[in-house]
């Protein structure tokens, strides 16, 4: 028996486990902390701000106990849920990890209050907080803890409607104090507990593939939840063939199954993912991965728990970090602007939140609560039974296939959460622009098809306006092989629904093909592939170019286009006018330049463009064609492709598609 002081009221605390097994209570949101070797992720579990009177950290003598995975990824992953707090310290797990999501559970789930679970032993005081919509801090309660404590509260999620966390922080007394272990739990063990299969789409990424799978295979309790991992292999460098693959298969044994696909894109191996979960008949869920993520496995097991415990089938989506900056967060949650059709943050939120900077206590937005319309693929557990009534991905190759079946799933009545404590790490799209290379294709021809899907307006808005701009900014930027995709998209979804997935796998080689046509297409890794500049005169007439303001625009653009018809001066295809970093080749000082060369966003080249008359008359008239046929021709082709979207998203279509003969039984394993 442990003497516990709870608030001002004495009572005596029995050992036990932390979530009896009594057929209401479930551990839902286990506190965990990082490796020691992930040092720089640390304040997304541990809060060690010296604001509000919190002693500044010494990571030094901050000791876990027995936490990380092993030195080698094929060992047995260590106790990671124990903190050692040194005497006269304190920590706070007000943290992105070890908050508790309060205003998620209110929304979403059966549970209508939670109870928090936690055993100790030395010297010190754990008080427990919560906090509003606003961001404001309030104390629930407090204990001293005084030798061996195992401390319990139950708490109600009624005051959470529209935001707020539940968190704890431990402070060392005149000895230090060690959390031993801690979890949130939910009454939402009346259900059974639903389990995974993985789907991994990978294109010659084994190395990454390798890595998340030795993640998964060493945490016994995200093994307990999945049933399976399908890794479908599109590429040429095979998984099977990567340096530790062997040894990871072993360790997983029949949870892991690699199939061998031709490149269909993400959305044909995401689909693959859903198309095997489906016919496998075992799983609750299938989670689709990216494969070039960093993995917090106890994010797999909090999206199951927290899908098992939602009131009727729901979406889970993780958050992505970037992989390069780790502490810093993407977005807390994604959305389609109707008018516009785009895509980006929801409402009052923002791309790259660094929470070493401003952790959770200190940044009051993220405790409202964040209603999304869908999540990035790069972490969604999805339902099977939504799969099996709304069907699989919109076949897409790549770009809007996410946020299409988001938008379905809707329309449907199903909701997307993307749920804090749920994450990966990917590489950010800062370092790179993917509107200029093959993916033009994509996002120009997938933007449209998923407007002529769920566009709310007669003529989808402010869609068409936005693409000609597009079109236009490409043309005065020299960029001919980007808008060669951009006028082909169009052309293709002219066609009817039937394209897509009679072209799924054919496209990309020919619009990689016509790539050698364009010379502003070839990039040059050696610094000096390029002749040096021309000391003429400068276009901007020494001033710093900047993008025309609202008022000048359309003047601006008429002078912008009447100089593309300019003859080129002959010296332009000897030696370019300048020579720009990625960040200053913006349109509006490409428009100056009759060539330029400008390095890629992702600092691996450049490449040389130069204006050519001929094509940017040719290239713009067949946009405002394009365009114009697209634009009478709204209501009927919007006709069609809601009408073929059950069909082109079945399992039929993807059975052939896949060259899989659904009238066999499936490969049980």
């Amino acid at each position: 028996m442990t003497t516990v002081t709870h608030g001002t009221d004495l009572h005596l605390e029995g050992s036990q486990g932390l979530a009896p097994d009594d057929g209401v209570w479930r551990e839902v949101h286990r506190i965990v902390f990082p490796s020691k070797a992930d040092i720089d992720v640390l304040p997304l579990y541990v809060d060690f701000s010296q604001s509000e009177g919190y002693a500044s950290a010494d990571t030094d003598s901050m000791e876990f106990v027995n936490t990380g995975v092993a030195e080698s990824d094929t060992e047995a992953a260590g106790n990671r849920r124990s903190l050692t707090v040194p005497a006269g310290k304190r920590y706070s797990l007000g943290s992105y990890f070890n908050a508790f999501p309060a205003s998620y559970w209110r929304k979403w789930t059966r549970a209508e209050e939670i109870r928090f679970v936690g055993t100790f032993t030395g010297h010190g005081t754990v008080t427990l907080f919560k906090s509003n919509a606003r961001g404001s801090r309030q104390r629930v309660t407090s204990w001293r803890v005084e030798g061996e404590a195992r401390l319990s509260e139950d708490l109600t999620l009624a005051p959470f409607a529209d935001g707020g966390w539940y968190w704890i922080d431990v402070a060392g007394g005149a000895e230090e104090l060690t959390l031993v272990e801690a979890a949130w739990s939910a009454p939402v063990a009346d259900q059974p507990a639903g389990k995974a299969s993985i789907g991994v789409t990978t294109m010659n990424r084994p190395d990454y593939c390798v890595k998340t799978l030795n993640a998964l295979a060493a945490d016994a309790s995200v093994l307990e939840v999945l049933d399976e991992i399908v890794i479908v292999d599109q590429g040429t460098q095979k998984l099977r063939e990567q340096e530790g693959y062997e040894e990871v298969a072993a360790l997983l044994g029949s949870k892991l199954r690699v199939i061998d696909q031709a490149n269909l894109g993400g959305s044909g191996g995401f689909a693959r993912g859903m198309f095997e979960a489906v016919r496998g008949e075992k799983s609750k869920y299938v989670l689709l991965l990216d494969d070039d993520v960093n993995i917090e496995p106890e994010g797999i097991v909090r999206a199951v728990q927290f899908g098992d415990a939602c009131r009727k089938p729901t979406l889970v989506g993780g958050h992505m970090f970037d992989m390069y900056d780790r502490s810093v967060l993407h977005t807390l949650g994604e959305s389609v602007n109707l008018y516009r059709f785009f895509w980006g943050p929801a409402r009052g939120l923002y791309h790259g939140h660094n929470l070493a900077a401003s952790n959770l206590r200190q940044t009051p937005w993220m405790h409202r609560r964040v209603d999304t319309d869908y999540n990035g693929w790069w972490m969604c557990l999805i339902p099977v039974e939504v799969v099996k009534e709304i069907g699989l991905s919109l076949p897409a190759f790549i770009k809007w296939d996410d946020a299409e079946y988001g938008l379905r799933a809707m329309e449907h009545g199903y909701s997307t959460v993307s749920l804090p404590g749920a994450c990966v790490w990917h590489v950010s799209w800062n370092d790179k622009d993917d509107t200029i290379d093959w993916q033009a294709y994509y996002h120009e021809r997938n933007r449209f098809l998923v407007a002529l899907l769920y566009s709310p307006y007669e003529r989808g808005g402010r869609l068409f306006r936005e693409s000609s701009y597009t079109d236009v900014k490409h043309l005065i930027s020299m960029q001919y092989y980007a808008q060669t995709l951009r006028n082909r998209a169009l052309s293709d979804l002219l066609k009817g629904p039937g394209h897509l997935h009679e072209t799924l796998g054919t496209t990309l080689p020919a619009i990689r093909a016509a790539r050698a046509e364009h010379p502003d297409a070839q990039v040059e890794a050696e610094p000096d592939a390029f002749p040096s500049p021309t000391r003429g005169k400068p276009a901007h007439k020494g001033k710093e170019p900047k993008p025309p303001k609202r008022v000048t625009l359309l003047p601006w653009a008429a002078q912008a286009a009447l100089r593309q018809l300019k003859p080129v001066k002959p010296e332009a295809n000897e030696r370019p006018d300048a020579t720009l970093a990625a960040a200053d080749g913006k349109w509006w000082e490409l428009s100056l330049y009759d060539s330029a060369v400008v390095s890629m966003a992702d600092g691996k080249g450049a490449v040389w463009y130069r204006r050519d008359a001929k094509k940017f008359r040719s290239l713009l008239a067949e946009s405002a064609d394009l365009h114009r046929r697209m634009l009478t021709s709204w209501p009927q082709l919007r006709a069609a492709y809601k009408a073929a979207l059950p069909e082109i998203t079945s399992m039929e279509a993807w059975a052939k598609t896949f060259g899989v003969d659904l009238s066999k039984p499936a490969e049980n394993r």
